[in-house]
């Protein structure tokens, strides 16, 4: 007889709902393809995470939080921050693919974690206003819009790979220019 371990199938359902909120969105995810893929019980992913809506909030969440963690803003060396930034959504696509799937799927409305989400940005948004306090980087753009301008840069090749593709190239040098490019612009847009 098989021995239950929760947790593991709770990582396993997780795991799922991540490829499938990535690939498909929110209307287009099945919660039967979770389960499938997860080798789990459809009633047990409605137990542990509630509807798809709940499921998704909460997949998005914890990438969130991984990514904060992974990579935390750093005012102090802004061009090593985007490079570390890119470098994770280049082996975490799925994290901007539900981000977009979320903006897609909610657009100006209220998110159902929005109080969480924005306490989220209101800590990054504090390390760009402690940067400028001590004047380390530029006072004159409002830290929030800073903090929009430089993830929209270091992130929107992934986003838009089709562009990225077509704009900048394939190759690796095409690659390494198009990165070299993205810091020069954040270095300027923080320069005071």
């Amino acid at each position: 007889m098989a021995v239950r371990d929760p947790e593991a199938t709770r990582a396993r359902i997780f795991e799922a709902a991540v490829a499938e909120f990535a690939a498909r969105g929110i209307a287009g995810a099945r919660i039967d393809r979770i389960a499938a893929a997860a080798k789990a019980n459809k009633q047990l992913i409605y137990a542990y995470f509630g509807n798809k809506a709940e499921l998704f909030t909460q997949v998005l969440g914890k990438v969130m939080l991984d990514l904060a963690a992974a990579v935390p803003v750093d005012p102090d060396d802004i061009e090593g921050w985007i490079d570390r930034l890119m470098d994770y959504h280049e082996t975490h696509p799925e994290v901007l693919r539900l981000l977009f799937w979320e903006g897609l799927e909610y657009g100006t409305t209220d998110l159902p974690d929005e109080a969480e989400r924005q306490e989220h940005y209101r800590r990054k948004v504090a390390t760009l206003e402690d940067g400028q306090a001590r004047g380390v980087i530029t006072d004159a753009i409002p830290p929030r819009d800073l903090l929009l301008l430089l993830t929209a840069l270091a992130n929107w090749a992934v986003v838009v790979p089709q562009m990225r593709r077509i704009l900048a190239g394939t190759d690796d040098t095409d690659r390494d220019r198009l990165r070299t490019s993205i810091k020069e612009a954040a270095r300027r847009l923080v320069a005071k």
